[in-house]
């Protein structure tokens, strides 16, 4: 059922419609006492009701997923910390002269094998610029992985300002003249001027 035409079965005694505004399968419409907004496309309740005295206007804006930024930013330091570190800093020169291979010597006073385990931390100290390597270009390919997701998630939505509420989300319209319509319809008019009606005989 399209609601959006329908609004006048839900309008209270004395009310009347100032203007209806369709936005993809829903809309806003804006009577004298209250806004009427219907988001079926939305998550949520299909239908919201605000009083216009707590409506503070309308605005377009690009919405997405924050957390999924969030992950991506924090991937990419990671990663580009962990590569300039791999590329900057050369263990295996370090480590590569030191060899604790010192034969029958250890053996004899039974630490032959603490030897062979210093030796083996070591070679890996050796591989560990090659590892941090490694390991920054995968942090760097998840970063980029998720800000795609952060990206394809992003969306044009029009959003109605709610005072001490909710802001209503609704799918941004290909017009953007209709935000200034939706807009203009929400901030009060001149008091001395007689409120419109649907009514085609007033």
């Amino acid at each position: 059922m399209d609601w959006v035409t329908q609004a006048r079965g839900l309008l209270y005694d004395g009310e009347s419609i100032r203007e209806t505004v369709p936005v993809g399968s829903g809309g806003v419409v804006v009577t004298s006492h209250r806004l009427l907004a219907f988001t079926p496309d939305r998550e949520g309740p299909n239908y919201h009701q605000v009083d216009r005295p707590n409506v503070e206007g309308a605005t377009c804006r690009t919405s997405g997923d924050f957390g999924f930024l969030q992950q991506a930013v924090k991937a990419l330091v990671v990663g580009a910390v962990l590569l300039a570190a791999g590329m900057t800093v050369s263990l295996d020169g370090m480590v590569s002269g030191i060899s604790l291979d010192s034969g029958g010597a250890a053996s004899a006073v039974g630490i032959g094998g603490m030897m062979g385990l210093l030796q083996s931390m070591l070679s890996l100290m050796a591989q560990l610029d090659d590892l941090l390597r490694i390991f920054g270009g995968l942090a760097l390919a998840l970063g980029v992985v998720v800000l795609a997701v952060y990206v394809w998630s992003r969306e044009r939505l029009l959003v109605v300002s709610v005072a001490g509420g909710d802001d209503i989300e609704l799918t941004a319209p290909e017009d953007e003249s209709v935000v200034d319509q939706l807009e203009a319809a929400v901030v009060p008019g001149d008091a001395t001027a007689p409120p419109p009606t649907d009514d085609p005989l007033a």
